[in-house]
C-alpha cells in the first residue's frame, strides 16, 4: 500500500516496518511521529487512539512509541493552515477586536508622527 507524507504529501519511499530514524525526502519531517501515526487523533486525549501509548510531548518529532504504523490516509492539504486561522480568530476573539494590520509604512508613520518636531516659528 502506498503511504503519503501528512506534512507535504509526498510518496513514502520505504516499506513496512518504517525505521525510526527515517524522514521524508521532500519535507525532511520526521517519519516515526505521532503525526504520521494511524492511531493520532487531535480529539483525543494524549491525541492518540492507543490507550495504552505513553505520553509524547511533541507529536512532529521521532520518538520510541511501540504502537506505531504508518497512516494510511491520503495527505489532506491546507489543514495546518486552517489550524493556524483558527487560532488566530480565537485569539482574537479573547482579546476582542482584529489583529492590528501588519503594514510596516502604518507603524513607521505613527512613530515619525509622535516624534515629529514641531515647525519653528520665524522671527
Amino acid at each position: 500500500m502506498p503511504y503519503q507524507c501528512q506534512h507535504c504529501g509526498a510518496a513514502v519511499t520505504l516499506a513496512e516496518p518504517i525505521p525510526r530514524e527515517s524522514s521524508c525526502e521532500s519535507c525532511r519531517r520526521d517519519y516515526h511521529a505521532c503525526r504520521q501515526c494511524r492511531h493520532y487523533d487531535p480529539s483525543r486525549h494524549n491525541q492518540c487512539r492507543e490507550t495504552e501509548a505513553d505520553m509524547v510531548e511533541d507529536k512532529e518529532r521521532r520518538n520510541f512509541c511501540e504502537f506505531f504504523a504508518f497512516n494510511p490516509a491520503p495527505f489532506r492539504a491546507g489543514s495546518g493552515q486552517a489550524r493556524e486561522a483558527d487560532a488566530r480568530a480565537r485569539l482574537a476573539g479573547l482579546f476582542g477586536g482584529t489583529p492590528a494590520s501588519d503594514q510596516p509604512t502604518d507603524a513607521r508613520a505613527k512613530l515619525e508622527g509622535l516624534f515629529k518636531k514641531p515647525p519653528k516659528a520665524e522671527p
